[in-house]
């Protein structure tokens, strides 16, 4: 018998491996972006460091999908794009956010400051070292350090020192507990509804940086009921998914006896 030959590895034109670099760069900006909001941070340009830190927003939102659309695995197959994403991810959304609350005076001043400010940066350490950070099933486990969101909501409802202690230490407990959160662009059920209540969102955010320091209530609740909806599903495909996987163990130890 003749063996089946492999069929021909297919080959990439120069103008695809470019838009993958493309991509990667486009991704990388977004680490240029950090250090603007930690000088816009220390130069105490509160508004633009949140305009900047919206920014970072968008282009985590999106370079995922560009990335799938122009099939960087492939055409850089030597590049690896998630730990650029990582690294990108925790300078923009851990590392940048908590220097933002540094400098508009959140966090406890002296040695209790430096503590609060550490933890967060440790748990996330720890949660983007995880090889099971982003489920197979497309969730994040843990708290996906959202400190970005976190010190957003802090600026907006100028919270005091121990309401934000408080609010930090919490998050960075629930960077161990196994609950999935949505991950909207990647997720199954209710994608699409998900994708837009996530857009109302990042407009709340705009209109919100723009009505600084004086937020109009209405924006700031339709903002935070976009919050909750994501906790909420969040906590319910949690649960469901554990029930689910529950009941399959259940069923194959009655198989195996």
């Amino acid at each position: 018998m003749h063996e089946q030959a492999a069929p021909p590895a297919e080959t990439f034109s120069r103008g695809q491996r470019l838009a993958g670099a493309a991509v990667h760069l486009y991704t990388a900006s977004g680490s240029v972006l950090g250090l603007m909001i930690v000088l816009a941070a220390l130069e105490g340009e509160v508004e633009a460091a949140l305009w900047l830190g919206l920014a970072t927003l968008f282009i985590d939102g999106t370079d995922g999908m560009l990335a799938r659309r122009f099939r960087v695995k492939e055409t850089i197959p030597w590049f690896d794009g998630a730990l650029l994403d990582n690294i990108v991810d925790y300078l923009t959304y851990v590392f940048a956010p908590i220097v933002l609350l540094w400098t508009t005076g959140h966090l406890p001043e002296g040695a209790a400051g430096w503590v609060v400010a550490s933890i967060p940066l440790l748990a996330s350490c720890y949660q983007f070292c995880r090889v099971d950070a982003k489920t197979s099933d497309h969730f994040f486990l843990g708290f996906p350090s959202y400190w970005n969101v976190v010190a957003f909501y802090v600026i907006v409802l100028d919270t005091g020192e121990r309401v934000t202690t408080v609010a930090l230490l919490v998050f960075a407990v629930l960077v161990f507990v196994p609950i999935r959160y949505l991950y909207p662009s990647r997720m199954g059920a209710l994608r699409g509804v998900t994708l837009a209540f996530t857009l109302v969102w990042l407009v709340t955010y705009a209109v919100l940086v723009v009505q600084l320091p004086d937020p109009e209530p209405w924006v700031v609740a339709a903002s935070l009921a976009y919050v909750a909806y994501y906790w909420g599903l969040s906590f319910w495909l949690t649960a469901r998914g554990a029930g689910a996987r529950r009941a399959a163990r259940s069923v194959q130890g009655s198989q195996g006896d």
